[in-house]
């Protein structure tokens, strides 16, 4: 995997780094846009088996828990064995959950299918994919994984929208069949274009071609496995994300009813949502070009800062068009967290491990989006109100921001 770095020239073959941006776009929307379907079929379960809230939203809460823990051990498998196979069984696993949910007859099913082989399934939703772009590009690594995580609101504001309409025509269980034979197709099919890194197309990193008689370069250089956790950085990068997860998983979850309770009707509490998943695709691409000029650990700093706004403003928010400008402000951070996140593992700690690292950086991510929501719901069982649980997570995104402005260089970033 030697390559070198004087005179180089742009390459007159097609760089296949682009056809692994188109694939990471797709891939993120289908599972992301599947994936958030839970909500639209909540109602078809409660009025079929009268099962309630809690034990419906249980199922949920544990597929996210386990998503993000079997994230580390996807992201290891990448590394070892190459994206194609780790992105093929989480496709496989994906859409056989939702096949078996076609068939859903006990509670405990929907723990098995849902909560387990779906979330194991979606375990590989951003590290594979997200991971094999940064070991394609470097100068423009940020742009292309903004690029790749646009495919995710994309999803996000599609999909739901027609599993709405399948279940309307056909049932909730020939929406689950349809839904399972279009990410199966989809998923295993674009998994077969991934390469994971430019040597296996006799290219190099961002296209460029290599001459004689230059000095040599590794395309995967940085840290092992063992070596990043070990560091200070990755440790405060973990619990950055940690603060992040918390607040914006809990955001996803409760604006809606929080918008409810304060007088808004239930489909002007919906716009909330999509105005928040609009504004998101703008902020990912831009977010990851600003990352690529000044660096990810700035752009990351700079993620929190409209988060704060937001917070502040929602203790105040009482009518449509203030919660409408909230999601605004808060959409921008949302976009920009997850297009930067990637990148800047590359940057601090190079490719060689980036699947694992991510996989890790990812499962903090879970325990914390698993909890925040359920402490927000609890607050409001004993208020009567959102205002306590927006404060705590406006200290919350403050100590994310404190962790990550305490990131200093690695002696990779130091070197470039």
């Amino acid at each position: 995997m030697l390559h070198t770095e004087q005179s180089l020239e742009k390459s007159p073959r097609l760089f296949y780094g682009y056809v692994i941006v188109g694939v990471a776009f797709c891939t993120q929307g289908v599972f992301w846009g599947s994936y958030q379907t839970f909500g639209v079929f909540f109602n078809s379960l409660l009025e079929e088996f009268s099962w309630s809230r809690a034990t419906i939203s249980s199922a949920a809460s544990l597929g996210w828990l386990l998503l993000g823990l079997m994230s580390i051990i996807t992201g290891a498998v990448s590394d070892r064995f190459g994206p194609r196979l780790a992105l093929s069984c989480c496709g496989v696993l994906f859409s056989l959950g939702y096949f078996l949910m076609s068939s859903l007859t006990e509670i405990w099913q929907l723990f098995l299918f849902y909560g387990l082989i779906v979330a194991l399934g979606m375990s590989g939703v951003d590290v594979v994919p997200l991971s094999t772009v940064a070991r394609w590009f470097a100068k423009k690594r940020g742009m292309m994984t903004g690029i790749a995580k646009i495919g995710t609101g994309v999803g996000m504001m599609v999909i739901p929208l027609a599993a709405s309409k399948l279940i309307s025509i056909y049932g909730w269980r020939t929406a689950y069949l349809i839904i399972a034979t279009i990410t199966f197709l989809l998923i295993v099919s674009l998994a077969q274009l991934l390469r994971r890194d430019p040597d296996e197309m006799g290219q190099s990193v961002d296209g460029q071609v290599i001459i004689r008689n230059q000095k040599s370069i590794t395309v995967e250089d940085g840290f092992t496995l063992k070596e990043a956790i070990k560091t200070k950085q990755f440790i405060l990068l973990c619990a950055a994300y940690l603060c992040i997860v918390f607040c914006v998983h809990t955001i996803m979850v409760h604006i809606v009813p929080h918008g409810i309770a304060v007088g808004v009707s239930g489909t002007e509490a919906a716009s909330i949502f999509s105005a928040i998943g609009g504004v998101s695709i703008v902020a990912r691409f831009v977010m990851g070009v600003v990352g690529d000029r000044i660096g990810n650990r700035k752009a990351l700093a700079i993620c929190f800062l409209p988060l704060i706004v937001a917070l502040i403003w929602l203790q105040m928010a009482r009518e449509l068009w203030m919660l409408l400008l909230f999601a605004a402000v808060y959409g921008f951070s949302h976009g920009g967290f997850f297009a930067v996140i990637p990148p800047l593992i590359a940057e601090l700690f190079g490719t060689k491990a980036h699947g694992g690292l991510f996989g890790i950086v990812f499962s903090s991510g879970a325990v914390s989006g698993a909890i925040g929501p359920l402490i927000a719901g609890r607050v409001f069982d004993l208020t009567d109100s959102y205002r306590m649980a927006f404060l705590i997570l406006i200290s919350i995104v403050i100590l994310g921001l404190l962790l990550t402005l305490g990131i200093r260089p690695t002696s990779i970033e130091k070197n470039r």
